[in-house]
């Protein structure tokens, strides 16, 4: 039988209003030092926490109803920085805030200490873990962990706070089973972590539901994500699978990239009931409102693909297969943009993305695909069918540069009224077409643009 601890017999205190982290960390340490086991926050109880460390071995086991309640106090949050049991290496423990583009490039850009240390004050979250391995966050049936919105004028862009979970270089991870709510940030930020698996997992409101950076081996499977940022997120993405999820988001359901990924059978849908945050005021974000009279809710993107040269790219983004899925009132199909217009795409784009058996309807601004001259990319569309949202029908389906062939295999396009289907930005983009259906009309397929590129930052 696994070696079990249970809060309460360390002096955790349920139902007050006073952070219990020392308490919850003592059974988390207590369990480590035994050799591994299990930590249990007990059936029906909620304490509230700052930060809280998962070492190796170990399982956090939030029992049926049991709530953890994030401290509203950002200074609950850096217990990290000073841990006696397994200090952070020196470099790691950088407690660096978060910068501003402009900040970056004035550092020298490249490399963000604030994303990447460990122990910089960006990642602060509820629960922690650095440089463990075979450790989980298990929970039963209504349990939960509740960022409860906190502000932060010292986090993200001046008002967030802190993430729900947050991992750096750790392996053999798995999250299974509770809610995540109202996040301060991410609701799992991990990083250069493997073999991370995500199941049955809920997440509302707050950020980013599920983001990975530099990871490897990575499965994410049977989820609900229902946030007011991206729903799964991140880049350099070894070897992932993503399957039977239901997404709805107020940015892009994916903000995503890598090698080897493949997505399928998800149900993407738009609006989300939640409003993105960063559109609040500053009043409305301190007091902590979930609704505001500013606030947008539309899906920006269903497949929005991440590249970054934040890192030194492991292995080159390619082999990108999204399948079976049903996507509804999303702005954009993909998203990539690499004309230099956006800060945070840049560096080398995956060599083909496919898109096989995808219902889609409701598209504003179809697929953006700015590549690069350097690595010419493949998108294939096959067994799609494609419908415009009403108004936007002399939009062009694709807006592309730099794309060596464009692959149309039993693709059905509803409600075009344009003048082309496709506008090029650069030559030699080969179109292939196999049993493909779309009323031209009086319009081409693909047309050389002789207008500057432009496209809406996301």
């Amino acid at each position: 039988m696994k070696n079990q601890f249970n809060i309460l017999d360390f002096g955790a205190v349920s139902g007050v209003d006073t952070a219990q982290t020392d308490a919850i960390q003592k059974a988390l340490d207590a369990c480590f030092l035994a050799g591994g086991g299990e930590v249990i926050v007990p059936a029906g109880m909620s304490f509230v926490t700052g930060d809280i460390r998962i070492r190796s071995n170990t399982t956090l086991h939030l029992m049926e109803n049991a709530t953890l309640l994030g401290s509203k106090d950002p200074a609950d949050y850096l217990h990290i920085n000073s841990d006696p049991l397994e200090p952070l290496p020196e470099e790691q423990n950088t407690r660096a805030l978060w910068y501003t583009p402009r900040q970056w490039t004035e550092m020298g850009g490249g490399f963000k200490v604030h994303l990447y240390t460990a122990g910089s004050y960006w990642n602060y979250g509820i629960i922690r873990a650095a440089y463990a391995e075979n450790i989980a966050v298990i929970g039963e049936k209504g349990s939960k962990i509740d960022g409860r919105n906190p502000f932060d004028p010292e986090g993200e862009e001046k008002y967030r706070g802190p993430h729900g979970i947050n991992m750096h270089f750790c392996k053999n991870v798995t999250f299974r089973g509770y809610t995540i709510e109202q996040a301060g940030n991410w609701a799992h930020a991990i990083f250069q972590s493997e073999n991370v698996t995500f199941d049955h997992l809920t997440v509302y409101a707050g950020h980013d539901a599920l983001h990975t950076r530099a990871c490897s081996n990575v499965l994410m499977t049977d989820c609900k994500l229902i946030t007011g940022d991206d729903c799964v997120a991140g880049f350099d993405n070894l070897d992932v699978v993503i399957r039977n999820c239901e997404i709805s988001s107020a940015c892009s359901a994916f903000r995503y990239g890598g090698n080897n990924i493949l997505v399928e059978n998800c149900n993407i849908w738009g609006p989300c009931p939640y409003q993105f945050r960063g559109s609040f005021s500053r009043e409305e974000k301190v007091a902590g409102v979930m609704v505001s009279e500013k606030g947008r809710n539309n899906m920006l993107s269903f497949w929005t693909n991440f590249v970054t040269d934040d890192l030194p790219v492991r292995r080159p983004a390619g082999k990108v297969l999204i399948r079976n899925c049903t996507v509804k009132n999303a702005d954009r199909m993909l998203h990539l943009n690499l004309s230099g217009n956006e800060s945070w795409q840049r560096g080398t784009p995956p060599t083909d993305i496919t898109f096989e058996n995808i219902q889609i309807e409701g598209v504003k601004m179809g697929l953006t695909a700015y590549g690069i001259e350097e690595c010419p990319m493949e998108i294939t569309l096959r067994n799609v069918d494609y419908t415009y949202a009403e108004g936007a029908e002399d939009t062009p389906m694709l807006r592309v540069a730099h794309c060596k062939a464009i692959n149309f295999e039993n693709v059905k396009v509803k409600g075009f009224k344009g003048d082309a289907l496709i506008r090029a930005w650069s030559d030699g983009i080969q179109v292939n077409t196999e049993n493909f259906e779309c009323d031209l009309g009086e319009g081409e397929l693909i047309v050389r643009a002789d207008e500057e590129f432009k496209c809406r930052a996301i």
